[in-house]
């Protein structure tokens, strides 16, 4: 029996978040959501304004290139869908990538900041606000919507929300290690859902979950 889109709250749910196994990889695919597709991450307004604010703190953590888009169009820019998204370099970069170093012993030392749990390759795409963020140097973490990869989030028409899991080849490696874990998408990626939605929503959402592994449709 296949499920049709679920609902709690205000959000609509596809149901593949909560069948789908998933979890990052970054040993294999090296961060590639950084730096492959054709547009930046989607921000609001509130979160532009807090990466304005962090900008002089990870300014050093980036490209030249990056550092001369920054100061040609700003942070962030709007899209052909008309999208408010980070700048991106040579078309795809997001102007705040930056790479573990060549040296594995800071490679690794590196992971250990980011609460990765595992030691990342030497060119592994970070993020420099979150960079930033685990090391105690500013506030803001990073988008939301990179937070909750492969999630993408639709807004409609009187307050709904809709969650949607994007499928990405470049993301293979994760939902192998997803499925190895038997870890559930939205099990994954609990703290960015609840940093969006709050604490009271994911319970919702794990006792759908829960009821409908009980009935057997999970």
């Amino acid at each position: 029996m296949s499920l049709h889109i679920l609902q709690v709250g205000d959000v609509l749910v596809s149901p593949d978040i909560l069948t789908e196994c998933f979890c990052c990889d970054l040993s294999v695919c090296k961060g590639a959501c950084c730096i492959e597709g054709d547009a930046g991450a989607p921000v609001t307004l509130d979160e532009v304004m807090a990466i304005e604010d962090a900008l002089d703190t990870v300014w050093s953590d980036l490209s030249a290139s990056a550092q001369s888009v920054i100061d040609r169009q700003g942070v962030a820019y709007t899209d052909r869908e008309g999208d408010l998204v980070t700048s991106i370099v040579r078309g795809k970069d997001c102007v705040f990538t930056c790479y573990t170093p060549d040296d594995d012993s800071e490679a690794n030392e590196d992971a250990s900041k980011h609460g990765k749990g595992q030691a990342l390759p030497p060119g592994c795409c970070l993020c420099a606000l979150e960079k930033a963020h685990r090391e105690g140097r500013c506030s803001f973490v990073k988008p939301i919507s990179c937070a909750l990869y492969p999630i993408r989030v639709k807004e409609f028409q009187g307050g709904l929300v809709g969650l949607n899991y994007h499928r990405w080849d470049v993301c293979r490696c994760g939902r192998e290690k997803g499925r190895e874990l038997q870890l559930p998408l939205y099990r994954f990626l609990k703290g960015p859902l609840i940093r969006r939605f709050g604490e009271q929503w994911y319970a919702e959402l794990v006792e759908l979950a829960d009821s409908l592994r009980e009935q057997g449709l999970l």
